[in-house]
């Protein structure tokens, strides 16, 4: 469940209006990035923008309470 909601969080559900063959091929295809001769590059560049993401989302979580 937590899974998903990334996949909600990150739009991909709105943006391929809940096209599940859709979805399934992306991830097929972050999968093969993965397995590739640039997977550390890949890794390395989704990390950095999950965990900016991320942050952000606690700031304004953040500024919504004050």
């Amino acid at each position: 469940m937590e899974l998903g909601g990334l996949v909600v969080k990150a739009g991909i559900v709105d943006l391929t209006g809940d096209d599940r063959a859709t979805i399934f091929g992306a991830l097929l295809w972050v999968a093969e990035k993965l397995k590739g001769d640039h997977s550390e590059r890949a890794r390395a560049l989704w990390t950095a923008m999950g965990r900016q993401s991320f942050k952000i989302e606690v700031t304004m979580r953040r500024r919504s309470v004050r």
